[in-house]
């Protein structure tokens, strides 16, 4: 099957095209032919090598973290999707590979794709859709009448979390740029900070959430619009320790992540406020939940380009300027 691979580690590197061979099906998978992957930047990152300590994959790697397809066969234990079915999913960490012709999925990762999206916007929903659910809903526990700041409102993740944190009853703030605050406020947002015209943490006060995904200044500054007893969640780092343990890292790797996080703790200990970091997990459970917002109209993805397949490089050197508006979809079909 066609497919594109990360050979070895670089920042920028392109991706090669090449024939691998069919996945393995085991016992509990579904053979999925894709129709349709998204492209996030999470992609760019484990190309570039920032997670080869917590995520050691083996070289050559077929990329990719969001499908969308029909299932072609399935294993002998699998008792909830069949030949036909049309569905999507964001594969097991250790089992990604959506930047190819097929994949196989274990069933439990796996969901029907909402009927109200064609495949290219399907593919655009798992990753993020996950990611906002499994901080919003798991991690933070938002609550009706809460008040969040959701960082990057027009990005993959931040379209999807500002509808979300909307349907859960929350008032909700994001930072963008002047181009995107029609479409942040279309989604939902209470307030829009303009991060060219204005600083957030000097516009905003009073918060119980903020769910980051920007760098180290964006972070820390974070916490001075949080009231104390909030909760600072960051989806792009530092790793913390119990994020370390939970994901059975090495006593050595414990300690690195343990360092790597200390400066913001401390500051979040300080003003009373807990910091964590969220590595989303797949989850056919929690998507199959996000499929009935999907197809009730509470959220609808936000598709910004799609790319054919042969242009996948081109798609991921879109996704990395940080100008798209939702999503970056590459279509086999």
């Amino acid at each position: 099957m066609k497919s594109f691979v990360v050979d070895q580690y670089a920042k920028g590197g392109a991706l090669r095209l090449t024939d691998s061979p069919m996945p393995e099906l085991r016992d509990n998978d579904v053979m999925v032919e894709i129709h349709a992957a998204s492209v996030n930047v999470l992609d760019s990152k484990i190309r570039d090598g920032e997670f080869k300590l917590i995520l050691p994959y083996r070289l050559p790697l077929i990329l990719g973290n969001d499908v969308a397809g029909v299932v072609t066969r399935v294993g002998p234990k699998v008792r909830h999707f069949k030949p036909g079915d049309e569905v999507y999913a964001r594969p097991a960490q250790d089992r990604i590979g959506t930047f190819a012709q097929y994949i196989a999925v274990n069933e439990l990762d796996l969901a029907i794709k909402p009927n109200n999206l064609t495949m290219e916007e399907a593919a655009s929903v798992p990753l993020v859709a996950l990611t906002a659910w499994q901080v919003l809903v798991e991690r933070a526990n938002l609550q009706k009448g809460q008040k969040v700041l959701i960082h990057a409102g027009s990005g993959g993740v931040g379209t999807i979390a500002i509808q979300l944190a909307k349907h859960l009853g929350a008032y909700v703030a994001t930072t963008t740029s002047t181009i995107n605050i029609d479409l942040v406020k279309s989604l939902g947002a209470d307030a829009v900070v303009d991060y060219k015209k204005d600083k957030f943490e000097e516009v905003l006060h009073g918060f119980d959430v903020v769910l980051n995904s920007l760098g180290k200044d964006t972070l820390e500054n974070s916490l001075r619009v949080l009231k104390p007893g909030g909760k600072l969640i960051s989806i792009s780092g530092p790793p913390d320790p119990n994020f370390a343990k939970q994901n059975g890292l090495s006593w050595p790797l414990q300690q690195i992540t343990r360092l790597l996080s200390f400066g913001i703790r401390r500051k979040a200990k300080r003003r009373n406020i807990s910091y964590s970091f969220l590595f989303m997990t797949a989850n056919g459970e929690q998507l199959s939940q996000i499929t009935v917002l999907i197809e009730a109209n509470v959220i609808r993805p936000v598709v910004d380009q799609v790319f054919p397949f042969e242009k996948t490089n081109e798609a991921l050197a879109y996704v990395e300027t940080g100008r798209a508006k939702g999503k970056v979809i590459i279509a086999m079909k």
